[in-house]
């Protein structure tokens, strides 16, 4: 039996108490050995039994410890992933990546010469409706894709004091919520010929980005990613269109609102989608629907795949190089918001 993994966990905010801290305290081949945080009593309080460092560099200094998760503000993400790879730890970054492209390429060259695993929390890979739609792709259900549309709304009116909505880099909706929005379609769908973005701050008093509409040009598909936070509801999750059929889906996956409950992983109703997705099929004018209940979701298999990979058993279940796609898209759309105009993988020059 493989002994588990001894894991320092890098910041206690929201990322790392909801997220980060019970999904590797629940992954069998994973142990939350460190959290690094200044509110001891905090962590403490939640899990009784984990060391805390006051430092990074405590953390960074203990033998014991081989996986470090960066769980802090986005802009800390670079220095700190670098710091625990030339320390020689393997890597787990939260999404996203890093805030600026040359630091994600930074990252990915460092791992490769130090030997070190560097994975992206892309955790929404693991969505139950994510996993249903994959597979009615896969299955050739919906035929060939003519139009895609991922929605991620919110209502959430009132600008808040915190940092994912100040005017600092990396901050802003499209840089929380737009990696996930891009990871599942080039999941879905490869390459994009090119980007369009229209990025806004709608809400009296906004500082960061809290709108996003994306175009990514394809061949033959339209595929449209949406976030907001001034959607009260009635967007679907999903809106996909095929030559056989059209599947509808809404509502969020249910773990992160299970997660900020307090309701942990292994829980019996955990991963289990509520709102079935719709399969809308047509023959002359006569339109047929069929409720799909979704497959389980479950992020766990994120760090149960991190784990086998760090022992030798299994592969980084998100490499560098497909997060780093990610944030190749995710800056192009920045510039295409910039310059009003569509980008594409030509103009990466201009980003570095």
């Amino acid at each position: 039996m493989v002994d588990r993994i001894n894991t320092a966990l890098v910041g206690y905010g929201y990322a790392g108490k909801t997220f980060h801290a019970p999904l590797i305290a629940a992954c069998e081949g994973l142990s939350l050995h460190t959290i690094v945080s200044s509110r001891p009593d905090a962590v403490l309080a939640d899990w009784p039994g984990c060391r805390v460092a006051a430092t990074l560099e405590q953390a960074l200094a203990d033998p014991a410890v081989a996986l470090v998760v960066i769980a802090s503000p986005n802009d800390q993400h670079f220095p700190q992933a670098r710091a625990a790879l030339l320390a020689g730890k393997h890597v787990v970054v939260d999404k996203p990546f890093t805030v600026t492209l040359a630091e994600a390429e930074a990252l990915q060259r460092l791992a490769e010469e130090q030997g070190r695993l560097l994975s992206v929390f892309h955790n929404r890979r693991w969505d139950a409706d994510f996993l249903q739609l994959r597979a009615l792709l896969l299955e050739g259900q919906l035929g060939a894709i003519s139009h895609f549309e991922s929605h991620f709304d919110r209502y959430r009116p009132q600008v808040r004091a915190r940092w994912r909505e100040q005017d600092i880099a990396g901050a802003g909706l499209w840089f929380d919520l737009g990696p996930h929005l891009l990871d599942q379609a080039l999941c879905l769908f490869g390459q994009p010929e090119g980007i369009t973005a229209h990025l806004a701050r709608q809400r009296e008093g906004a500082q960061a980005v809290d709108y996003a509409h994306v175009h990514l040009r394809y061949p033959a598909q339209s595929v449209v990613l949406h976030a907001s936070c001034l959607v009260s509801g009635g967007s679907p999750r999903y809106l996909v269109h095929g030559s056989k059929a059209s599947f509808v889906k809404y509502g969020l996956d249910t773990q992160e609102g299970d997660l900020k409950q307090g309701k942990l992983p292994g829980h019996p109703a955990w991963g289990l989608d509520v709102e079935s997705g719709c399969l809308l099929t047509q023959e002359n004018d006569l339109v047929s629907r069929q409720d799909l209940p979704a497959p389980t979701g479950d992020y766990r298999q994120y760090y149960q795949s991190v784990a086998s990979a760090v022992n030798g058993h299994g592969d980084n279940p998100v490499p560098a190089e497909q997060a780093l796609s990610v944030m190749r898209w995710l800056s192009l759309a920045v510039l295409s918001d910039a310059q009003r105009r569509e980008t594409r993988l030509t103009d990466l020059p201009a980003l570095t």
